[in-house]
């Protein structure tokens, strides 16, 4: 028998409603923080220029209700939950809500179209890429942490 996991996580990608600016991507997210702090959600949404990918994670009842809302935001189109599930630790325990933003326009493309354990290590491989500018403990994820991660 497999021990209840207290937290749950869901990984999605959507597109940015053709109608709204890129300048509104910083009101979703100062939006995003705010409501994670209340919640006691944590995650990490990356933005690259037209696709958001976002881990949220926290208390399943929280994090399926984050969800539910984001999908009926009209600022996102076509969006595509890849994987949800317990996580066993927060990945992001210190940010209510990272930001970051990537080059890589593939690299979202390619994630809608995977889903499972598939879409959760292509997420983490994009992780090793990244660094969240402004924080102090700014993370650049190591190989080994990628790999403990993947587990």
């Amino acid at each position: 028998m497999k021990p209840i996991s207290k937290f749950y996580e869901v990984l999605y990608v959507s597109t940015l409603a053709p109608t709204f600016p890129v300048n509104v991507v910083a009101n979703i997210a100062a939006r995003a923080r705010t409501l994670n702090g209340e919640q006691n959600i944590t995650g990490l949404l990356i933005f690259d220029g037209m696709r958001f990918c976002q881990q949220i994670e926290g208390s399943e009842k929280e994090v399926l209700a984050g969800i539910e809302r984001i999908s009926k935001d009209i600022r996102h189109t076509n969006v595509t939950i890849f994987h949800h599930g317990p996580l066993a630790e927060r990945r992001f325990k210190s940010f209510s809500l990272a930001f970051t933003n990537t080059d890589d326009i593939e690299a979202l493309s390619k994630m809608e179209k995977l889903d499972g354990q598939a879409g959760v290590t292509a997420f983490i491989d994009l992780l090793t890429t990244l660094e969240l500018e402004g924080h102090p403990e700014s993370f650049r994820f190591e190989a080994k942490t990628s790999e403990a991660l993947r587990a």
